[in-house]
C-alpha cells in the first residue's frame, strides 16, 4: 500500500512525537507545525515570551529527564531564545529548539522579520541546522537530537522555513529510533585509571567527594551515595549539585560554594574541604561560585574528576582524568574500591555534622526575625523547611534567592530537585523553571522562591501559571532593593547608585489582576500559615514577604566586612 502524503509540518510533529516529546513550548508559531501537533498528541504550553518559554523548556529538561523543546518565530522572537539557550549550554541541559525562518525564495532579500538565525545561535547551542528540503527532515531531526542528548547534554536549534512546512511530504515510517531522553550514550572511564583512582582514595587520610549538577543529569545520586557509605567519605555538594545526598545523612557537609560563611552547614564543616588530601570531583565544572573564585579548593589535594566531557576535566584542577557517564564510571569506582574497606570513621563525621546542625539552628535562633519592622528571608526558608517533603522540588531565581534556598533548605533524600539557574545566573529565571518543573512532575508540589528584581523580568508569566491551573507556590522576598548589587556596590565603591532602589511595587496586587492568588506578608507569624495555604491550594499563589533590605546571605564577598559597609552608603543619583 502507498504511505498516504502530509505536509512536512505533520511530518515533523510525527517525528519529533517518536522521540517521546509530549509538550512543545510554543506561542503559536511556526503556526503549521504548532497546529499539527494534537494529531500525534503532543500539548503546547503557550508561554508570554519565548526567553520565559526558553527556560521553561529547560526547568521541563531538567526534571523529567527527557528533551525540552520549544519553538519560536524568525526575528525578534528567535532573539529572545538566546538567553535560556546560552543558560542550557553552560548548564548542561537538552532543548530542542524549532525555529521558523522565511521562506526560501525570500532570503537575503529584507523579508519582513528577516536574520540571520544560524549565526545567531551558534554562540549558544552545541549545533545548528536549517532544514531546506522535506526528504532530509527525519535525517536532521535525528541528528538534533543525538546532539541534544549525547556527550555533554545541550541546546541546539533546527531552523525551519516557513513554506517548507507548508509542502508536501511522504512520512518515513520504517523510521523507529526515539533518542529524546538523556544521557542518550553511557560511557564509563578507562578502567586502569578507575582501579587507579580507587588506590588514592583508599589511602587517603581525609578523602572528599565534591558532587554537582552533573549527578543529577545522570541520574547518579543513588550511586553517589552508595559509594561515599562504602568508603566513609564526606559528601559536598555545588549549588547545581545540591540534592544528590540527603542532607540529614551523617556523610553530608552541605553546599561547598561561595557560601562557607558561619550560620550554615557548610560554612561549620568547611576545614573538611581545607584539610581533604584527596578529593573526588563528580560531575563538576569547577567554575568560579561553585569553588569561591577557586580560592576554596586546596591546591595541595590530589584531585579524581569525573566528567562527561574531556574538556572540563582538570580544567582549573590538574586530575586523575576520569572521562566518562558519572552514574556508571562511580559505579565502577565502587566496584574498584569495594575489596579496601572503609578509609574513615564514619561516627566521627556524623558527631561533627550533628554539632554542625546545632550551630546553624542557634545561628538562626541569633538572627531573629529581622529589623526595620520587616521579615529576616533567613526565617522565611527555616518556615519553609519545616513543610518541605522529600519529594517537592524547590526552584530559585538568580542571584540571592539561589543563595537562600542552597544555605537554608534541606534536602531530605538523594536526588531530590533544587533548581537554580547557575549556568549564566541570568535573572527572572525562577518561575519559568518551576512551571516547567511542575509541567514535568505534575503530583510534586513545587515552590519557587524570588527576590523583587529577578521577579520584575517575569511579570507575563503569572497568567501562563493561571491558565494553565498550575498548583504552585511563588515565593517573593520584597526588599525593594536589587540586593546583590546593591550591597556589592556599597562593598566595592562605598557608595550605590540609585538604580538598585525600588518605587513600591504590590506584587501581590498584581499575581491578583493576573487571576491567581496573591497575599502580602509584613510580620513574620503570617508567614507559615500563608505558606500552608498555599501549598494545599489548587492553583498559583504568590506570597509576597516584606523582607529585610539589611539581611544579605553568607556569601564570601561579605566576610569579616564591617556590615556598615554593606547596608549603609551614600547613594549617586544618575
Amino acid at each position: 500500500m502507498t504511505a498516504k502524503k502530509c505536509r512536512v509540518a505533520d511530518a515533523l510533529a510525527a517525528a519529533v512525537k517518536r522521540h517521546g516529546v509530549e509538550v512543545v513550548f510554543g506561542q503559536s508559531i511556526p503556526s503549521a507545525f504548532i497546529l499539527a501537533l494534537p494529531a500525534v498528541g503532543i500539548r503546547q504550553i503557550g508561554y508570554r515570551t519565548e526567553n520565559a518559554g526558553g527556560i521553561m523548556a529547560d526547568g521541563y529538561a531538567r526534571v523529567s529527564h527527557k528533551v525540552g523543546v520549544v519553538c519560536a518565530q524568525n526575528g525578534p522572537a528567535a532573539t529572545l531564545l538566546v538567553p535560556p539557550l546560552a543558560e542550557a549550554m553552560k548548564a548542561s541541559i537538552p532543548i530542542v529548539a524549532i525555529v521558523q525562518d522565511v521562506p526560501r525564495s525570500m532570503v537575503d532579500r529584507n523579508a519582513f522579520q528577516e536574520f540571520d538565525h544560524i549565526a545567531l545561535f551558534q554562540s549558544c547551542t552545541k549545533w545548528v541546522r536549517r532544514i531546506d528540503r522535506a526528504d532530509r527532515l527525519d535525517d536532521f531531526v535525528d541528528m538534533a537530537f543525538v546532539a541534544a542528548t549525547s556527550g555533554r547534554p545541550g541546546p541546539v536549534a533546527l531552523i525551519v522555513p516557513m513554506d517548507l512546512l507548508r509542502e508536501e511530504a511522504m512520512p518515513h515510517q520504517s523510521r523507529l529510533a526515539s533518542l529524546g531522553t538523556f544521557p542518550l550514550d553511557r560511557t564509563v572511564a578507562d578502567p586502569d585509571r578507575v582501579l587507579q583512582a580507587a588506590g588514592l582514595i583508599a589511602a587517603a587520610k581525609s578523602p572528599l567527594i565534591i558532587a554537582g549538577g552533573g549527578v543529577h543529569i545522570s541520574d547518579a545520586a543513588a550511586d553517589l551515595v552508595a559509594l561515599a557509605e562504602m568508603a566513609a567519605i564526606p559528601v559536598a555538594t555545588t549549588n547545581m549539585g545540591k540534592g544528590a545526598i540527603a542532607e540529614d545523612h551523617p556523610l553530608a557537609l552541605g553546599v561547598f560554594c561561595n557560601n562557607l560563611m558561619r550560620g550554615v552547614r557548610a560554612g561549620e564543616l568547611r576545614d573538611y574541604l581545607a584539610t581533604a588530601d584527596v578529593i573526588l570531583l563528580a560531575g563538576t565544572r569547577t567554575n568560579q561560585n561553585g569553588t569561591d573564585s577557586w580560592k576554596t579548593y586546596p591546591r595541595q589535594a590530589t584531585y579524581v574528576h569525573i566528567d562527561i566531557d574531556p574538556n572540563e576535566v582538570g580544567r582549573n584542577y590538574e586530575a586523575l582524568r576520569l572521562v566518562g557517564d558519572a552514574k556508571l564510571t562511580i559505579k565502577a569506582l565502587a566496584a574498584a574500591l569495594a575489596s579496601s574497606g572503609p578509609t574513615a570513621d564514619c561516627s566521627q563525621v556524623a558527631e561533627r555534622t550533628r554539632l554542625a546542625a546545632r550551630a546553624v539552628e542557634r545561628y538562626l535562633d541569633e538572627v531573629g526575625t529581622g529589623s526595620n519592622g520587616r521579615v529576616r528571608p533567613e526565617y522565611t526558608m527555616r518556615m519553609l523547611d519545616a513543610e518541605l517533603r522529600s519529594d517537592d522540588i524547590v526552584v530559585a531565581d538568580a542571584s540571592y534567592s539561589s543563595n537562600w534556598i542552597t544555605s537554608y533548605l534541606s534536602s531530605q533524600r538523594h536526588g531530590q530537585r533544587f533548581l537554580t539557574p547557575r549556568g549564566l545566573a541570568g535573572l527572572g529565571w525562577g518561575m519559568p523553571l518551576a512551571i516547567g518543573a511542575k509541567i514535568a512532575k505534575p503530583g510534586s508540589r513545587v515552590v519557587c522562591v524570588v527576590g523583587d528584581g529577578g521577579f520584575g523580568h517575569c511579570w507575563q508569566e503569572l497568567e501562563t501559571a493561571r491558565r494553565l491551573e498550575l498548583p504552585l507556590t511563588i515565593i517573593l522576598l520584597n526588599n525593594a532593593i536589587l540586593g546583590f548589587q546593591y550591597h556589592a556596590e556599597n562593598v566595592h565603591y562605598a557608595m550605590h547608585s540609585d538604580a538598585v532602589d525600588f518605587s513600591e511595587v504590590d506584587h501581590a496586587a498584581i499575581a491578583r489582576a493576573c487571576g491567581c492568588k496573591g497575599v502580602r506578608i509584613a510580620e513574620p507569624h503570617q508567614f507559615r500559615p500563608a505558606l500552608q495555604d498555599a501549598l494545599a491550594f489548587d492553583g498559583p499563589t504568590l506570597i509576597e514577604v516584606m523582607t529585610d533590605p539589611e539581611a544579605f546571605p553568607p556569601i564570601s564577598l561579605f566576610d569579616g566586612v564591617d556590615r556598615s559597609r554593606i547596608v549603609s552608603q551614600q547613594m549617586v543619583r544618575g
